[in-house]
């Protein structure tokens, strides 16, 4: 267990960063926060905290980077709005250091405090009136949202119009309904059930999504079985039902949100996770068409770097005896950033520069050929219920692969393989 995680206590005097919302959030109910542009926190779960310190390191790159522990509290001015602030714990000094990827050992890699000015707080001069302007006009917004919620629920998927001229990366944050729904019900969680207001803990964890301007985000529950060995027999039939009915039982994997900005119609679109367990198998792989096309075309050039990793990441849990990542995600990502193009009619002229998948398109009045590099990234998320032999605790110890899951990741594979022979490829 890291030093980080056994020190309880705040050192007086240290700083603070007001978390905000996580924006990108489209699926699961725990809260994902804010913690600068890079990093994000969420509430500390000992199962899934332990993962990240054990996690083998042929795993480290499908999933997000572990970079500690921090102590989270609620503050609460006269107007009751309440805010987050995480603060360092005890022996956390120093600055935010930049992490890469390598396999040094995640605790070597836990994150530095900052003595960075933006969105600091000290603890006995922290700026209230500007706290509290901040959660007013927040505030004014969740009004909105609380009696958008239950439409949300019955508008399972949405769309919103984005001003294509205007920055659309900073639109976006005003318009995920789902990251602030799981917000506001973290907030309400903490401030009844809080005991003392230095009692909760968060993992820092790497934002995937920092490096996307406009990122389109794709979670998928992976598996057959997501209830927890732990689970109360109230909650493994409720885990059981809801895999019945879905697409978890049939492929292995249902989708439990999506967030795409389709660049050619200026819209945003989200799907909850309610509309992704309704989906049949034909539902699933259209919403997965859905979620790489950009409303003017498929991006194609996307499918080969997903099935590519996807088979790397089957190949690696394969060789993991005892795992079972029950209740897991992966993510999908990509920036849905309007790349500059070629639109070209079907003269053999025209078309001498494109590749041959692109001069396939051309069949129709254009051919569409984004300029400049694409990337796509995938990884594995939410291991609040993952057990291996490891866990010395566990009252079941499971041996083998996770078949479940390596199930619904060779579907997922042959689904987007599909779309990808379909479309021309």
């Amino acid at each position: 267990m890291s030093p980080a995680f056994r020190a309880m206590d705040v050192e007086p005097r240290t700083k603070g960063v007001l978390l905000e919302p996580f924006v990108h959030q489209v699926g699961g109910h725990s809260c994902v926060l804010r913690f600068n542009e890079t990093t994000l926190c969420k509430p500390l779960v000992p199962r899934e905290h332990q993962f990240y310190e054990t996690l083998p390191a042929e795993m480290r790159k499908f999933t997000p980077q572990y970079k500690g522990v921090v102590s989270v509290r609620f503050e609460e001015d006269e107007d009751r709005n309440l805010c987050l602030i995480a603060y360092p714990l005890k022996g956390d000094h120093g600055t935010v250091d930049s992490v890469d990827n390598s396999d040094c050992e995640p605790k070597s890699k836990l994150l530095r405090w900052t003595n960075k000015k933006h969105h600091v707080l000290e603890t006995e001069k922290t700026p209230k009136d500007w706290v509290r302007q901040h959660w007013k006009e927040e505030k004014m917004k969740s009004h909105k949202l609380e009696e958008e919620f239950e439409w949300l629920k019955k508008s399972e998927v949405l769309y919103y119009s984005v001003e294509k001229k205007g920055n659309v990366s900073s639109q976006l944050k005003h318009y995920n309904p789902w990251s602030m729904k799981c917000h506001q019900q973290q907030l309400q969680r903490m401030k009844e059930n809080a005991k003392h207001p230095n009692q909760y803990k968060f993992i820092l964890l790497e934002n995937l999504t920092s490096r996307y301007e406009v990122p389109c985000v794709l979670d998928l529950k992976m598996g057959t079985r997501q209830h927890g060995d732990d689970a109360s027999e109230e909650k493994a039939a409720n885990q059981i039902r809801k895999c019945q009915q879905s697409t978890s039982a049939v492929i292995g994997v249902r989708v439990c949100g999506m967030q795409v900005y389709q660049a050619g119609s200026g819209q945003l679109m989200f799907m909850n996770k309610y509309h992704g367990r309704k989906l049949s198998v034909q539902g699933f792989k259209e919403a997965l068409f859905q979620f790489f096309h950009n409303g003017r075309y498929l991006r194609r050039e996307l499918l080969g770097p997903v099935l590519k990793k996807l088979a790397e990441l089957k190949a690696v849990l394969e060789r993991q005896e005892s795992y079972r990542f029950y209740s897991s995600s992966l993510l999908v990502i990509y920036d849905g950033k309007e790349l500059p193009e070629v639109a070209l009619d079907s003269d053999a002229e025209d078309l001498e520069d494109l590749s041959e998948e692109s001069a396939d398109e051309s069949a129709g009045a254009y051919a569409f050929k984004p300029i400049g590099p694409s990337s796509v990234d995938v990884r594995m998320i939410d291991f609040a219920h993952t057990t291996c032999r490891l866990y010395g605790e566990d009252s079941v110890v499971h041996e083998g692969q996770d078949a479940g899951y390596i199930f619904g990741l060779q579907s997922l594979i042959d689904i987007v393989t599909e779309i990808s022979e379909e479309s021309g490829e």
